[in-house]
């Protein structure tokens, strides 16, 4: 089979950032699945693995990555039990394993759910892993439930991004929450509407924006972009006995100290703990994904796709991480096989 990979952690304008090359296909054993790729999404996950995953070293065999795909069964293994041949499915991935920049992957049908009916390949590709980080953000770390928490307030720091898209929808839509979302161009701002956003707010004056929109505080805050630069800010907005997620990692060490008088609840999320650890509740993915079909499926959710590249290969791969990594995407960018 084709796979596209990389040696060696290079820029993205490099000739051999990504290559093209053979491998055979691998088969299932286990709750292992044979899936033939049809189409992938790129996350800002990706550039950042390729960028430091090989650094200062030249890999015996390329690394394959990505962590986003539609596909079909192609064969199962002796175990599994939830899916069977045929079946047409869509997934995230697991960051110990190799990826789905390839045409068949092997992977845990834990972490695997059916693929939304009324989505073609490209809309259904942009959704898994945007949508696990957005439920587990709001539904597994925060806790939300509508019974307690319809009405109240959630403030997403960078709205127009591929989990931002997502997690404003399931917020507003499933939650019934009300959304302040941040983005700085006319183009995002129309983006977060579109999505569900009740007010949208410049991230470059935070504090103030939020304040001007009339919320003083806010009861949820997610970050999506970068905890270390919005610290204080987060401090200052969020409500006593609030809670903050942050997905983005945190280059130095984070000031908890500064939640102690509001008594704040602060979590990390990464979609990955799951199955990286393979987590007694690791089936909990299959899950969500299954329910996150159904929404978008009854149209209560919309595939957060904004631009499609066409053909499997080593120039559209590049041009997709080129697109993430100037930071300016809006949704998702899909490669259609």
């Amino acid at each position: 089979m084709k796979a596209i990979g990389f040696k060696t952690s290079l820029p993205i304008s490099e000739n051999e950032s990504f290559i093209e090359f053979e491998t055979p296909v691998p088969h299932p054993k286990g709750r292992d699945l044979l899936v033939k790729i049809k189409a992938i999404s790129v996350n800002p996950v990706d550039f950042k693995i390729r960028q430091n995953s090989a650094k200062d070293t030249l890999l015996e065999t390329p690394k394959v990555i990505g962590w986003d795909a539609v596909g079909t069964v192609e064969a199962v293994g002796e175990d599994v039990s939830l899916f069977k041949t045929g079946d047409e499915v869509y997934y995230a991935g697991d960051l110990t394993r190799s990826g789905s920049n390839a045409e068949y992957q092997l992977i845990d049908e834990r972490i695997v759910g059916l693929k939304p009916k009324k989505l073609n390949d490209a809309e259904a590709a942009a959704m898994p892993l945007t949508a696990l980080t957005a439920w587990e953000s709001l539904y597994d770390r925060i806790r939300i439930s509508e019974q307690k928490d319809k009405g109240k307030s959630i403030l997403i720091i960078g709205g127009a991004g591929g989990v931002g898209s997502i997690a404003i929808q399931l917020a507003k839509k499933i939650s019934g929450l009300k959304v302040i979302a941040t983005a700085s161009r006319p183009e995002t701002k129309d983006w977060c509407k579109a999505m569900g956003a009740d007010v949208v707010v410049d991230h470059k004056n935070l504090v103030e924006e939020v304040r001007a929109a009339g919320f003083k505080e806010v009861d949820f805050i997610l970050d999506f972009v970068d905890l270390n630069s919005y610290w204080d800010d987060l401090v200052e907005l969020i409500k006593p006995q609030g809670h903050i997620v942050s997905i983005t990692g945190s280059a130095t060490p984070i000031a908890l100290n500064k939640l102690k008088n509001k008594s704040v609840t602060f979590s990390w999320e990464l979609m990955y703990t799951r199955s990286m650890y393979q987590t007694d509740d690791i089936e909990q993915q299959h899950h969500i994904l299954n329910e996150v079909a159904k929404l978008l499926d009854n149209g209560t959710l919309k595939t957060t796709l904004n631009q499609t590249l066409k053909g499997f290969t080593v120039e559209n791969l590049k041009e997709a991480h080129r697109l993430l990594e100037s930071g300016k995407t809006i949704g998702k960018v899909v490669i259609e096989y």
